[in-house]
């Protein structure tokens, strides 16, 4: 089984590049995020036309996720249990579902912007009820990750340049003590199997020369219980997704299984 996550920001002006990279990567199951549009309106026709059912959430504006496979989708679950609200309303951040026998979720956690904005508090708990939901999935015998954005980078080797992040979110004492409860719950970073690649980045900021330089981070995530990890076959960053006109600023991460 191949499983991916992609963070596409922006699925409609991104569905070109989105159905060409399914066609030739092949995906099993493809976790997507930041989708900006709603549940209705995303592009399920195009993507059922290569063979994939599609579980998407969305209310529009800056997030949204999806789930699309061709080894089934039992079970969807559309935002995390318990979690939280910002400035009064709900978020699609997260949506679950079984494919071919893998539990997985796609999430797109929120940024946080600046550790003294009320939207860094409301990543600390929306990263808290994730941890809640880990703990849940985790009673069931069977293989599961969580893939998508984190927006955390795990360790000081995951950015280009830690004193370049110096104030920042994604780095801080707190973010990283969320991860670090998620593997202490029983789920392992795919990553570090970097096979192409030292630090295998998958966010370049469009600004020019960034993606060039690999002047990244690494903030896409797949974090599993050991079912999962212990059938990993292959694992890396397609930085070739991230070339070429319109990308997105993610490049998609890719897990081949042996099941």
């Amino acid at each position: 089984m191949r499983v991916a996550t992609w963070n596409v920001n922006s699925i409609v002006p991104r569905l070109p590049r989105v159905l060409d990279w399914l066609e030739h990567t092949a995906p099993d199951v493809l976790c997507l995020q930041e989708l900006k549009n709603t549940t209705e309106a995303f592009p399920v026709e195009p993507v059922r036309a290569l063979g994939y059912e599609v579980a998407a959430y969305g209310l529009g504006r800056w997030n949204g996720v999806a789930i699309v496979s061709k080894v089934g989708l039992e079970d969807v679950v559309r935002g995390l249990p318990g979690e939280p609200q910002f400035d009064g309303e709900s978020q699609a951040r997260a949506v679950g579902a079984t494919c071919g026998g893998v539990r997985v979720w796609s999430v797109y956690v929120p940024n946080g912007r600046e550790p003294e904005n009320p939207h860094y508090a409301y990543k600390l708990e929306w990263l808290s009820a994730l941890h809640g939901l880990v703990g849940t999935e985790l009673s069931t015998e069977r293989p599961f990750a969580v893939l998508g954005d984190f927006n955390v980078a795990p360790d000081d080797a995951d950015v280009w340049d830690i004193e370049a992040f110096a104030g920042s979110t994604h780095v801080t004492e707190p973010e990283r003590a969320a991860l670090a409860a998620l593997r202490e719950a029983g789920l392992s970073d795919v990553f570090p199997r970097p096979l192409k690649y030292d630090h295998p980045f998958t966010y370049w900021d469009y600004r020019a020369g960034n993606f060039p330089n690999n002047r990244g981070m690494r903030i896409d995530l797949v974090y599993a219980n050991s079912i999962f990890t212990g059938a990993v076959r292959d694992a890396y960053v397609d930085r070739e997704a991230r070339k070429g006109k319109g990308p997105s600023d993610h490049a998609p991460i890719v897990v081949d299984l042996s099941f």
